[in-house]
């Protein structure tokens, strides 16, 4: 649990921080956009409004910034440091006037897997988002909700199915891009070049990338599972086949998850077999060579003796040597090349 921030933390801009960005603010009033890019400090006043929804994003927040939603909201204390550290597991808090989640949006660049950590607070007509970084696309958000006139109707729920929504089509394109990579490593793995040092490499870098996507895409069971738990009442029950559509979509990232991990261990082991096939194939084909040279070995070092023998110190018994030599060799390599030892 992070500590609590000192007077030198909050007086830190969020602007001078790497990976930060200026708050976002929108407020909806019967599903039409009735305000936005209005300061922080009031989306209280916009709360008082009868039938305004309200979002507010922050972006790498300082404690400053928390400090002002946590009275605008009145959040807790712990919920707030939860939002601000980094590494939390992907869940779903329960708190008596909102509740607080935490996911992470997936993003394969140039082979690898980098994760983005965006913690959401939901009331019953607000949704604040806190992102560690930039790597999630608020704009891709936002555009889906104008998509939509169901706002005005079930307030903050709206908000928070867009997010998941879109959270959980990222994770999918993340695991699309991974089965992508399986391929290129099995069209590696049954390659006439086979190389070896780069199937390991890619391999192992996949295995490493689906066993992170895999970390934080099966807590997204529980989240949206909590979230359609009719006693909690989270989010309206209009939306029930909204967020189990997207239950549906996490099923599918994690089924697919775990089929991608099988099929890469299935490739590893595939690859050691074709390579013990191959060192067999080497073996084979040069004990085949090796029984080829030892036959004219074998004649020259008999018609080497310093005894005498048939056409000893005569023309005749290098010439019989010679066909004896040839005819040997290539009878055995007719052999060997029937019996594919060649």
């Amino acid at each position: 649990m992070a500590s609590h921030p000192s007077e030198t933390d909050i007086d830190q801009h969020p602007g001078n921080r790497i990976g930060s960005a200026p708050p976002r603010t929108r407020a909806w009033r019967d599903g039409k956009v009735q305000a936005e890019g209005f300061p922080v400090a009031e989306v209280s006043d916009y709360l008082e409004r009868p039938g305004v929804v309200v979002w507010l994003d922050l972006c790498g927040p300082g404690p400053a910034d928390l400090r002002v939603i946590s009275e605008e909201l009145g959040l807790d204390h712990l919920a707030v440091e939860d939002a601000v550290s980094r590494h939390e597991r992907a869940k779903i808090d329960r708190y008596d006037r909102y509740a607080f989640l935490n996911v992470y949006v997936p993003r394969v660049d140039g082979g690898d897997l980098v994760l983005h950590e965006v913690s959401a607070f939901l009331t019953e007509r607000a949704l604040v988002t806190v992102r560690q970084d930039c790597g999630f696309d608020v704009d891709a958000l936002i555009h889906r909700w104008d998509e939509s006139p169901d706002i005005g109707e079930t307030g903050a729920g709206f908000l928070l199915y867009g997010l998941l929504d879109l959270v959980v089509d990222l994770q999918l394109d993340a695991v699309q891009s991974l089965d992508d990579e399986a391929d290129e490593v099995e069209a590696l793995v049954f390659d006439d070049v086979f190389p070896v040092k780069e199937i390991q490499r890619r391999s192992y870098r996949l295995r490493k990338n689906l066993v992170a996507l895999r970390r934080v895409a099966l807590p997204m069971r529980e989240v949206v599972n909590t979230l359609l738990r009719r006693d909690l009442r989270l989010v309206a029950p209009s939306l029930a086949p909204y967020f189990q559509d997207v239950y549906d979509h996490t099923l599918r990232v994690g089924e697919w998850t775990d089929g991608l991990r099988d099929l890469v261990a299935n490739l590893l082991d595939t690859r050691l077999a074709l390579q013990g096939n191959r060192m067999n194939e080497v073996m084979k084909k040069v004990t085949s060579w090796a029984a080829i040279i030892a036959v004219p070995t074998a004649v020259t070092g008999f018609y080497g003796q310093n005894v005498p023998y048939p056409g000893f110190s005569e023309h005749d018994g290098f010439v019989v040597s010679t066909i004896v030599i040839i005819v040997c060799s290539v009878g055995l390599y007719v052999i060997f090349k029937w019996r594919d030892w060649l």
